[in-house]
């Protein structure tokens, strides 16, 4: 799981349900003449299925957010499923709220449990869609500072400046490249003649590159299939090995390259 693919709007959500959680123990009714002090876990229902029923959805959200992958039960998103949890509740408190018998008023418990559940519902239902909440909530690292001089970089993958896999190692500036060794001449026999030198193909203007994303965006497929690959999360560096037009091909930290299509937003290390 990773907690940096959140974004402004799961706070929201997040901080709603912290507050729908704490109206659950607020009285709910008062009623002129009566000591009623009874909470919303007084009755099962409204405890569990009501108050925790927002709480729930909420953490389906927040969960399938911060999943590599989102996940499906019975076809349906999980994140689908937790925003129909929380416009559900918000439905049946607004009813609690107006449908208040007589001679009872609506408490601290069923007022600020609306309230919590409404915020709730919006922020579920507007992430994907106000550009606002769908910023990154945990900002991207810092890419790490220029070595000095003949300063050499950190280990480990994933991490700019870094040695991959598979690429060769940098010689230090003004050094000579290794040389083959020659075989032995027999006495009185020529040298060997150097080999004409080989020419080198002209390089190419892009040079593989750092980057993180603002938001999750899918990486498709290198062989033009629309099913996504991966997920890229806020927060987490990914390299750019190749550009093809507006896309790049990027590369995830276990190794699997696949096409970024959109690439406005992105932050380069």
């Amino acid at each position: 799981m990773n907690i940096r693919s959140l974004t402004r709007g799961d706070g929201v959500v997040i901080g709603a349900a912290v507050l729908l959680f704490i109206a659950s123990f607020l009285k709910l009714y008062s009623v002129s003449g009566f000591n009623y002090d009874a909470t919303a876990w007084d009755s099962l229902g409204q405890g569990l299925g009501i108050y925790m029923g927002g709480v729930i959805g909420a953490a389906l959200i927040v969960v399938n957010r911060c999943l590599p992958q989102p996940r499906k039960v019975a076809g349906l998103d999980l994140g689908t499923i937790g925003v129909a949890f929380t416009v559900l509740v918000a439905w049946i408190l607004f009813w609690s709220l107006v449908d208040v018998g007589d001679g009872a008023d609506a408490a601290a418990g069923t007022i600020i449990g609306f309230l919590a559940a409404l915020v709730l519902a919006g922020a579920a239902v507007a992430t994907p869609l106000v550009p606002a909440l769908k910023v990154a909530l945990v900002g991207a690292p810092k890419p790490p500072a220029p070595l000095p001089y003949g300063g050499q970089p950190p280990g480990g993958y994933g991490y700019p400046g870094a040695p991959q896999p598979g690429q060769p190692g940098q010689q230090p500036y003004g050094a000579q490249p290794p040389q083959p060794q020659q075989q032995g001449q027999p006495f009185g026999g020529q040298p060997s003649q150097p080999s004409a030198p080989q020419t080198q193909q002209p390089a190419q203007d892009f040079s593989p590159f750092w980057f993180a994303v603002p938001v999750a965006r899918p990486l498709f497929s290198e062989d033009g299939a629309q099913a996504p690959i991966a997920e890229l999360a806020p927060g987490t560096w990914y390299l750019a090995v190749e550009q093809r037009g507006a896309t790049l091909v990027a590369q995830t930290q276990d190794g699997r390259r696949g096409v970024l299509q959109d690439t406005s937003g992105i932050q380069r290390g």
